[in-house]
Order: structure tokens, then C-alpha cells, then sequence
């Protein structure tokens, strides 16, 4: 049987992971603006309503859709590489647009946040989709969100692991 924690107790402590980010690459504006103002993981009221659809004994159903989650992740992260370094700009909005939604069903809000800025990007608009911006800029602007991307979401599999006592 699997033990979860639930918002209501204290969150579990974050194992500091060295990621491998790549220091030559500035991060996006943009995107450490809001992690100062945002620095919440995950939207507990969106993960609740995916916890009550779980059996009163056991959260195999949150589990199951948290752990296939990951894994659609992983490979939308190879994806995007790909497409980045083709600088395959409608694949990488494409791409930001899928992995925003299922980030969001689990109430992962700064990687839903960070995919929509990429579906943008990949538009050749600014972080907010409405000015337009040259390719080299869009290409730079993606670059840098894509590290940060990676890092929300390692920090984001971490917690969730550490939910569902797994890490």
C-alpha cells in the first residue's frame, strides 16, 4: 500500500540534485522573475482533485497518471532537443503546447507556466504572445527556457517522488 502525504502536512524536504545545466547559457528573464515571485511547485487544490479520484486504500490511479506523466515528459524533453537543434521553431511551440497541458492537469504550475512561454517563443512572440520577436532572439529566448525547463522539472519529479515515498 502506498502512503501519501497530502498539502495539510509539511512538505517534504527537496534532495538538492546537481542537474547539469549547461552555466554558459543565461536564463531567461522572464522566467527567474516569476520563480522569485512564484516559488510553488505545485498547485495543491488541481493535485487534491487528482488524489480524490484515487480508492480510499490505496493512490494507484494518482500514482499511475504521476508516473506515466513522468515518462511523456522525458521524451517531450529528448523532443525538444531535437527540435532545438534543428531551431525547429512550430515543433517546439507544438511541443510546449503538449507537455503545458498534462503539466497543468497535475497542477504543475511554473512548468505549465515555462511550456507556455515556450509555445510562444516557438511563435516568435515574447513571453506574454504578443509582440513579435527576430529568430536569432526567439532562438536564444527558447535556449535559455529550455535549462530552466529542465531544471522545474526536476525539482518537480523529486517532490512528487517524495509524495508518494518512492524516492
Amino acid at each position: 500500500m502506498t502512503t501519501i502525504a497530502t498539502h495539510s502536512e509539511p512538505a517534504p524536504q527537496l534532495v538538492k540534485v546537481d542537474n547539469e545545466v549547461d552555466d554558459d547559457v543565461e536564463t531567461d528573464p522572464e522566467v527567474d522573475e516569476d520563480y522569485e515571485v512564484n516559488n510553488e511547485i505545485i498547485d495543491h487544490a488541481t493535485f487534491d482533485q487528482l488524489l480524490e479520484m484515487d480508492d480510499e486504500e490505496d493512490h494507484e490511479f494518482s500514482k499511475s497518471l504521476v508516473w506515466d506523466y513522468f515518462g511523456q515528459a522525458e521524451q517531450t524533453f529528448e523532443d525538444l532537443n531535437t527540435a532545438m537543434s534543428g531551431l525547429d521553431f512550430s515543433e517546439l511551440s507544438r511541443l510546449g503546447h503538449f507537455l503545458k497541458g498534462s503539466s497543468a492537469a497535475l497542477g504543475l504550475v511554473k512548468i505549465r507556466e515555462s511550456c507556455e512561454r515556450l509555445q510562444h517563443y516557438g511563435s516568435r512572440k515574447g513571453p506574454e504572445g504578443i509582440e513579435t520577436v527576430p529568430d536569432n532572439e526567439a532562438g536564444e529566448l527558447i535556449r535559455a527556457l529550455l535549462s530552466q525547463m529542465r531544471q522545474e522539472y526536476d525539482e518537480a519529479s523529486s517532490y512528487l517522488k517524495a509524495i508518494y515515498e518512492e524516492q
